[in-house]
């Protein structure tokens, strides 16, 4: 029997150019790209180098402080270029595709396969990459075993996929992969689906359902974990997004890793946004035609969604665990009286000294801050839309502070960057909310671990 769990904090963005439930024809991609930013905390050490041939499968890196974590090719072909930035940074590895050599392991029935034999494939197969270890949002570590696993359906952010849409013809390869999970846990995994919509998943075995209700960003694992199994001090979960554990139950019925990604192409600036079916890595230019989009440098490309996603140049690629590709256009032109309420009300607000939250309707919005950065002043705003039992605002002043001690007893465990999303955009002070708050993730990752 599912569970229903509602939220009264919060706020839905209602942006123009959602992508329509159809699915378009993506140009094939000649070259892939791995990034090792899209893996928190993850310091790469390079298991190959330019002009190496690779197979789909094919470990290309990994992380220097667990030999665990393997990041693998998403396709078979060369290394054309390791794109390296300040201090030799990492920045991309580039692989152009090429033949079809690829990697198979051995898998035995799911009904045979033991919790060691499963953390084995794991990670040398690279889907350990898929699931993300809370706290910290980090990849998981095998050296302890989650209390539960999440995997929310449940999307509540701008431009977000639908799930039920992406995942209609994968529920098999998705129930494969739940299997796996619940017999590494011996538990159901705790699955989330939207409050009274008449959801595929509710069919699924071995998962524990609970009925979302609530504004964004209900949709963010965090809030449900909050709900369904708070993090204590020492305890870890687990949690998969959708496509990843499709994939997961796919290379334990091949033996083959499976680098599917479904990708929501959303922009009031597109003539028709949709969605496409294409590998991890692949470049945004073989998902945005150039007739697409009047001027392609009057707009932003972001992996992910508007209000936490990251800002990639249209020459480069799709991030590793991204559904949506967001297209907004560039803030770049001044507002004469920008200041004055009721001047603009075809942008989205959260503030009532607009008419833009009565009128309703789709919004088209684009980068400008509307604002510069100033003080943090205590306004109430960003409670109002954080729907956990945080303090937002002291929580990311003891992140700011560098204080170990006040993050941990102000939530830093519970919460990840994109929690804060929502914040950044409502906030009159115009702080990177979310930046402080990674930067406070990593601080303790160093200290404490």
């Amino acid at each position: 029997m599912s569970k229903d769990i509602s939220i009264r904090n919060g706020a839905n963005l209602n942006l123009k150019g959602r992508a329509s439930k159809e699915f378009g024809v993506a140009k094939k991609s000649l070259t892939y790209a791995l990034n090792p930013d899209d893996f928190f905390s993850l310091n790469p050490r390079m298991l190959v180098k330019e002009g190496d041939k690779v197979s789909h499968g094919q470990p290309v890196f990994y992380d220097k402080n667990h030999e665990d974590v393997k990041i693998v090719s998403p396709v078979s072909g060369r290394i054309k270029e390791i794109v390296r930035g300040d201090k030799r940074k990492i920045l991309y590895v580039i692989i152009q595709k090429e033949g079809d050599d690829i990697i198979k392991f051995d898998v035995p029935s799911i009904s045979k396969l033991s919790k060691e034999k499963i953390i084995e494939l794991l990670i040398d197969s690279g889907s350990l990459a898929y699931i993300k270890q809370r706290p910290y949002n980090i990849i998981a570590k095998t050296n302890k075993l989650p209390k539960s696993i999440f995997v929310s359906t449940h999307s509540t952010a701008p431009y977000s996929v639908d799930y039920d849409f992406i995942m209609k013809d994968r529920m098999a390869d998705l129930q494969a992969g739940i299997n796996i999970m619940s017999t590494l846990i011996e538990k159901p995994i705790n699955l989330s689906t939207t409050h009274k919509k008449d959801s595929r998943f509710t069919n699924l075995e071995n998962v524990e359902i609970y009925n979302i209700k609530g504004v964004h960003p209900s949709g963010n694992e965090s809030f449900q974990i909050n709900k369904i199994d708070p993090l204590n001090f020492g305890e870890i979960v687990w949690v998969v997004k959708p496509e990843d554990l499709a994939n997961i139950g796919t290379f334990f019925k091949t033996g083959i890793f499976c680098s599917t990604r479904t990708i929501a192409v959303s922009g009031d600036s597109l003539k028709s946004p949709k969605y496409f079916s294409t590998t991890i890595g692949s470049s945004i230019s073989s998902l945005v035609n150039d007739d697409e989009i009047n001027d392609i440098n009057n707009y932003r490309f972001i992996n992910g969604d508007p209000l936490s996603g990251s800002k990639v140049e249209y020459s480069k690629y799709i991030g590793f665990y991204n559904n949506c590709l967001s297209i907004i256009e560039e803030g770049n032109n001044y507002r004469m009286l920008g200041w004055l309420p009721f001047m603009y009300n075809s942008v989205p607000s959260l503030s009532k000294t607009s008419f833009s939250w009565l009128l309703g309707g789709a919004k088209k919005v684009n980068t400008n801050l509307n604002g510069e950065e100033r003080a943090i002043v205590v306004t109430g705003e960003m409670e109002k839309y954080f729907p956990m039992d945080i303090y937002p605002m002291q929580l990311i002043k003891a992140c700011m502070r560098g204080d170990i001690e006040k993050m941990e007893s102000l939530g830093i465990y519970e919460v990840v960057p994109e929690d804060f999303g929502l914040v950044d955009f409502s906030c009159t002070s115009k702080i990177e909310a979310q930046e402080i708050i990674k930067s406070g993730i990593e601080i303790m990752l160093k200290e404490v671990g």
